[in-house]
């Protein structure tokens, strides 16, 4: 069909009530739109049928890891001008977008009907997970939800993020690399919970034993590892045997819930929590505070959304649902705190370190562009597109503050209210490569 991309052009601007920021090139090969500005690539009519069927960002998102879009140019910029055309028009002006009653809404579906071809609507892609219906957070439904994640392939991991191995929130100086900072973020955790010879460390969501490692090679504590995914427990192992370290470290593969060995004198837990989920938090809070030592502590690091005017209304976004965290749940940090504190620990210190999230996604996706044709090899060529999105909206949402990453030091009194904090404890802030 005849210049397709103008015609999706007035569809969308007729929609929307203002000029598209990108232009579209179509399945036909016609384009639109401003001149220099990121292309939206359509390539397939089946996009505007997955579109049709699941309106919205999930539609989107199988055309996306299906390769039916694509965007050249600038991708942090493409996304940033999108968010800013429909996410970030405000909730009222969102909904606006859905109601079938709404004519401009209803003139859009007919002239995507038009423009999409014969149905059916193409099935999801094969990188979107299939869950079970039942409970949210068994023990069992979490172990799948952690296995669609993390069981993709260790080698996939090393080329995303490199040699450091570590999947959470680097600590960054002005003139750091990813790998400075990755270290400088473990060294961080093992000195805010103050470790010394001979403690025993409990490191929840250990991931590849990156923590651990560092802990027992630096800190001189032992250390008992868990995970729910095999393929990570297993590369830990083998780095903690190279290391020369299998006296001081444990890697189980385990639920948190199961763990029955305490107590311990601290406990890390590093880009775990958020997939607790709200129904488990305050079992996980409950668990861990049996877990610690009087007067231990415990170093929760967890992403955070902002508040919502309406907490009722929170709900889990499609796309990473849908193929990246299933199940995964975001919590505004005050919540986490209060929860913490009902659990019976005294916070003692919270640091927000959001804009250092961002650097470490931008510094994931290089790698990964970088390594490209590797990383579809290793998965599918809509895994490596998963990621890609995933890192590089997750990176713009950290930079225009949607959500924050934070660490958050809490203490098991001991008796007496004790907390065995010193009364300046900030000596942690200095930097580790002094």
């Amino acid at each position: 069909m005849a210049d397709a991309a103008s015609r999706l052009t007035d569809l969308a601007e007729e929609l929307l009530g203002e000029g598209l920021p990108v232009r579209i090139r179509a399945w036909d090969g016609s384009e639109s739109g401003p001149p220099g500005a990121p292309v939206l690539v359509i390539r397939s009519r089946r996009a505007l049928r997955r579109l049709l069927w699941k309106p919205g960002e999930l539609g989107l998102a199988r055309a996306w890891v299906a390769g039916e879009l694509d965007i050249e140019g600038d991708l942090y910029e493409a996304l940033d001008l999108m968010a800013s055309l429909i996410w970030d028009r405000g909730a009222e002006a969102k909904d606006s977008v859905h109601p079938v009653r709404d004519p401009k809404v209803r003139a859009f579906g007919k002239g995507l009907l038009q423009l999409a071809g014969p149905w059916p609507p193409p099935p999801p892609p094969p990188e979107e997970v299939r869950r079970r219906a039942g409970t949210l957070h068994t023990k069992r439904r979490d172990k799948e939800a952690i296995s669609h994640h993390y069981d993709v392939g260790n080698d996939f991991y090393e080329l995303v993020l490199g040699p450091s191995m570590v999947y959470s929130c680097a600590y960054w100086e002005d003139d750091g690399n990813l790998e400075d900072a990755q270290r400088d973020k473990l060294d961080l955790v093992c000195r805010k919970l103050a470790l010394k010879e001979g403690d025993r460390l409990l490191d929840v969501g250990c991931g590849w034993g990156s923590m651990a490692i560092h802990a027992a090679r630096e800190y001189g504590v032992k250390v008992t590892g868990v995970t729910l995914s095999v393929e990570q427990a297993a590369y830990a192992r083998k780095r903690i045997a190279e290391e020369g370290l299998t006296d001081r470290i444990e890697i189980r593969v385990q639920d948190y819930r199961d763990v029955r060995d305490g107590p311990y004198d601290a406990i890390s837990s590093i880009g775990m929590a958020e997939h607790v989920g709200s129904v488990r938090f305050r079992e996980y809070a409950d668990a861990l505070h049996a877990l610690l030592k009087p007067g231990g502590r415990l170093l929760n690091h967890q992403i955070a959304r902002r508040p919502e005017k309406d907490e009722s209304a929170y709900h889990v976004d499609e796309f990473i649902d849908s193929y990246v965290f299933p199940d995964g749940e975001l919590a505004p940090v005050g919540r986490t705190v209060a929860t913490l504190e009902e659990a019976g620990f005294e916070a003692r210190d919270v640091e927000s370190i959001r804009e250092h999230y961002a650097l470490t996604l931008r510094g994931w996706v290089a790698n990964l562009e970088k390594g490209w044709d590797r990383a579809v090899r290793m998965t599918s060529p809509g895994r490596a597109r998963v990621w890609r999105l995933y890192m590089a909206a997750s990176a713009l949402s950290f930079e225009h503050n949607k959500i924050g990453v934070n660490q958050i030091l809490v203490v098991r009194p001991a008796e007496g209210g004790a907390s065995r904090i010193p009364l300046r404890a900030r000596d942690w802030t200095a930097s580790a490569k002094g």
